[in-house]
């Protein structure tokens, strides 16, 4: 593979002018797919089979005029200090304000005085109005109509705010991107000492992002895409763009340090690096496509859509990189910032490269092999320790920005009627199978006012006990076959309390077939977001064993060892545990969390273990693969064990040190936007890469493998025949291109040491 590689860098080189054709021409198409295909992102989740899905289902069916799938807004109005909304003035201008939002795709408006959505007190009402249509088919006219009731609403001397699904907040400026961008800018400045060469890796990365988005947008035409995604792909695809160019670009360097041409040194760093970048990419790959197992659509969506995003980045990296490098030419692997420059001068008057803080940092672990492990992994435990408190949930108002509509009306319903009232269960009563529909229904009832904790209301679809409301309900039974409840809980929608009553109440009508032949479901959004968290938990196992077994088998065949991919994956624990750790302090208890703009807690957001581990886990082993693998490739040309730890980090630490950097900045800039999901991804993302990078990686895996020493490289001899040799270090490749050229005798420093290139 090595000598296809090298090959595919130098014909790229060679023939740059195309293959920079080629890429541009890609890019046009995908931005003409997007102008003309694209279509509106949802931030629905669903996952069909679960209990609740099967209720709404149900309504749908047999009464879609009733069906909850349509977008909502919950209309919140506060009066005056010294006045209620209940007064005369008041009733008719909320009244007259309402009138204004019944647009062409409203199906009702709930009437807050008939209702009874007024508080005790008289400051506030809130109206619940439901529409035919998504929140991502609403019409500007619709959005226009809750516009209106606010100004309508202000005009009166009201106050209005707009929650719900039917809500439009402004999109966020995308600052965190450019946070990255900064980042990685400044960095590989540093680390090239050339913004010619510092600008290559971030063009390759935005050409990426760029083709990446729009082939997003161009198949949000075809499919439902979630508004996550392109997001998600915008945040990997600038980390592992940057890095795996970075990969390239350093072993690039030190090929033209070692005095070959550029053609060859390019053809050898995508031979040797580029072979290092595939595999990092195809574990990464595997873990993000495993998101597939569990079964969840949007799920599986978000994973596909980064695990294209990741391909596309390596092969930007193996093609596109190399064509620029040949545009830049020798400008590439010249230093010309002054203050680098400098340095590089003092260290060649000096007699030779200087001694790299990477170098101090493996002698001092070399000389305290396990004091080093037993501190990292102490470090990392402790951090770990609130994953013991984990509590998942969906995203909700509750997490807005203050300030936000939707944060002032889910708050204000919260003080004024409850924290339940943000989050009602709905009972849907099956009857179609019931000899007595309207006695179940009544027993339904009962049971539900018999439970004596966590309930605050049990709103009946018998309202009044009449013989005309009797027989309305008896018809209604007749016609659709199922009645709702509404059983309003005494705790907020996330709040873990909320969780155990969706439980008990399915225990309390669990035997409601049995005595009267109905079936109870519980759903409503709530329930929904419970019914998700469930069965997340539920396939998260088997998603870590099918990813991280995959993975393992991927390094065995890279390595040639057991113990190397046993020590990587045995790593990446400490490593998510760690992330998992410092978001639940942060999120979840409320530790230092002003500092990323948060000002509540909440719990942590229900689909972060699954994409921590199927996302980290690629990124974690892409550092194990760039670190190892120049351990390996001096262990295979002779050095003992420990001298190839050492040769290797040295030639190494650096690149993953910037390459961490760079996307502990990308991440971090996501970690301070609003978007709580992207928020809490951003912020998990830069402490697992944290920890990852500079404790078990830099740390714990060199002490490890010079504890172990050269048995850390054993594997039966059975099992090296049978797998197939994939010559990841290039040794193969570079036998053949020094056949005939005799060995320099050139002293091999570190790959990232701008001041020895000039």
């Amino acid at each position: 593979m090595a000598w296809h590689l090298f090959r595919l860098g130098r014909w790229s080189f060679v023939h740059r002018k195309l293959v920079a054709f080629v890429w541009v021409a890609v890019f046009a198409a995908t931005i003409a797919g997007m102008l003309t295909l694209a279509d509106e992102t949802s931030d629905s989740f669903e996952v069909s089979g679960t209990e609740s899905a099967r209720a709404l289902t149900l309504i749908e069916q047999r009464s879609p005029d009733a069906a909850t799938g349509g977008a909502s807004a919950r209309i919140v109005f506060e009066a005056p200090s010294g006045q209620r909304v209940d007064s005369a003035e008041n009733t008719a201008a909320i009244s007259a304000a309402l009138k204004k939002v019944r647009t062409g795709h409203v199906r009702s408006v709930g009437d807050p005085f008939t209702v009874g959505t007024v508080s005790a007190d008289g400051d506030v009402a809130y109206a619940n109005v439901s529409y035919t249509v998504t929140a991502d088919d609403l019409t500007a006219q619709d959005r226009a109509g809750l516009v209106a009731v606010k100004d309508s609403a202000d005009d009166a001397g009201l106050h209005a705010f707009v929650g719900g699904t039917a809500a439009e907040e402004a999109s966020s400026p995308p600052i965190s991107e450019l946070i990255g961008i900064v980042v990685g800018f400044f960095v590989l400045a540093l680390t090239f000492g050339s913004l010619v060469a510092a600008g290559m890796p971030l063009l390759t990365a935005i050409i990426g992002v760029g083709i990446g988005v729009t082939a997003i947008g161009t198949l949000s035409g075809f499919v439902g895409i979630g508004s996550t995604t392109p997001a998600l792909g915008v945040m990997l695809g600038l980390a592992v763009g940057i890095d795996y160019a970075l990969f390239i670009m350093s072993r690039y360097q030190h090929e033209v340090r070692q005095g070959h041409p550029l053609e060859e040194a390019i053809g050898r760093a995508v031979g040797t690096a580029g072979s290092a970048v595939i595999f990092a990419g195809l574990t990464v790959v595997i873990a993000l496509a495993g998101l597939s197992v569990c079964g969840v659509g949007f799920l599986t969506q978000l994973g596909l859509a980064a695990a294209g995003m990741v391909a596309l980045s390596v092969v930007i990296a193996l093609t596109l990189l190399p064509a620029l490098v040949g545009f830049g030419g020798e400008r590439v692997t010249t230093v010309r910032l002054k203050f680098l420059k400098k340095r590089q001068d003092d260290a060649t008057t000096a007699g030779g490269p200087r001694r790299t803080n990477g170098r101090r940092w493996i002698e001092m672990i070399t000389r305290h092999p396990i004091r080093a492990l037993l501190a990292g992994v102490a470090l990392a435990a402790v951090a770990s320790i609130p994953v013991m408190s984990m509590q998942l949930a969906l995203p909700g108002a509750a997490t807005d920005p203050t300030g936000s509509d939707t944060r002032t009306a889910y708050d204000l319903i919260s003080r004024k009627f409850g924290p339940g009232a943000n989050g009602p269960l709905v009972v849907v009563i099956d009857t179609a199978q019931a000899a007595a529909p309207l006695s179940a229904v009544e027993q339904a009832v009962t049971q539900l006012r018999a439970i004596s904790h966590g309930v605050a209301v049990v709103v009946s679809p018998l309202a009044q006990d009449t013989p005309k409301a009797r027989t309305t309900l008896e018809q209604q039974l007749t016609a659709v076959k199922f009645a709702t409840i509404i059983v309003v809980p005494t705790s907020a929608p996330n709040d873990p309390a909320t969780k155990d009553l969706v439980a008990t109440i399915r225990a309390t009508l669990d035997d409601l077939p049995t005595s009267t032949g109905a079936h109870a479901m519980v759903t409503g959004q709530t329930a929904v977001d419970v019914d998700i968290v469930n069965e997340l938990n539920r396939v998260f196992p088997l998603y870590l064993a099918i990813v991280i077994g995959l993975a393992f088998i991927l390094l065995v065949i890279v390595f040639r060892s057991i113990l190397v991919p046993l020590k990587a994956a045995l790593g990446f624990l400490l490593s998510v545990g760690t992330a998992l750790g410092a978001t639940i302090a942060v999120f979840q208890w409320g530790w230092l969390n002003q500092f990323i703009g948060l000002d509540t807690t909440s719990p942590i957001l229900f689909l972060l273990p699954l994409m921590l581990t199927g996302i980290l886990f690629g990124l974690a082993m892409d550092y194990e693969v760039f670190l190892v693998s120049r351990m390996r490739e001096a262990f295979t040309h002779g050095a003992s064990g420990r001298d190839a730890v050492l040769e290797g980090f040295t030639q190494s630490a650096r690149v993953v040190v910037a390459a961490a950097a760079i996307m502990i900045g990308v991440f971090a800039g996501f970690a301070l936007i609003d978007d709580v999901t992207l928020k809490t991804i951003g912020f998990a993302l830069a402490i697992g890469v944290l920890t990852d990078a500079f404790i078990v990686r830099l740390t714990i895996v060199p002490a490890i493998m010079l504890i172990i020493g050269d048995r850390i490289w054993w594997m039966p001899a059975w099992l090296d025949r049978i797998l197939p040799n994939l010559d990841i270090e290039g040794e193969q490749l570079l036998r053949r291109l020094d056949a005939d050229r005799p060995h320099d005798d050139v002293a091999s420093t570190d790959v990232l040491t701008p001041q020895s290139l000039g």
